[in-house]
């Protein structure tokens, strides 16, 4: 027998790999807020290449945590939201985002003592 992925054995470890990369956690958190369309992540974002964007948006998908919707018009409209699971994931990574910022400054502090003493 093969031995498995272990993304498979340890669920844990491929929604870290996913959310855990530069952009996944930005684009998930702005669709929280509302839908949105392609060219307002872009700007919302600010710092990511369309290339970047048109790939994470793919995974997401592929996860099931978004949807996109395409609608038949001249020019065409996409338009990327959450799914029930995207609502669902986003319910406890607010709690941590909460966390982030209360503990921010003693993080940063720590952070300049370690590089003090390096």
């Amino acid at each position: 027998m093969a031995a498995k992925n272990l993304t498979d054995v340890c669920p844990i470890r491929g929604v870290l790999d996913r959310v855990g990369d530069q952009w996944s956690f930005l684009v998930l958190d702005m669709l929280r807020r509302k839908v949105m369309r392609f060219n307002e992540l872009l700007r919302g974002i600010g710092d990511i290449s369309r290339q970047m964007l048109s790939r994470t948006l793919k995974r997401l998908e592929e996860d099931g945590l978004i949807t996109r919707t395409a609608y038949p018009e001249v020019p065409p409209r996409v338009e990327y939201a959450l799914t029930d699971l995207g609502h669902s994931f986003m319910e406890p990574m607010q709690a941590l985002v909460a966390w982030a910022d209360t503990n921010h400054d003693q993080i940063k502090a720590a952070r300049r003592s370690a590089q003090a003493t390096r």
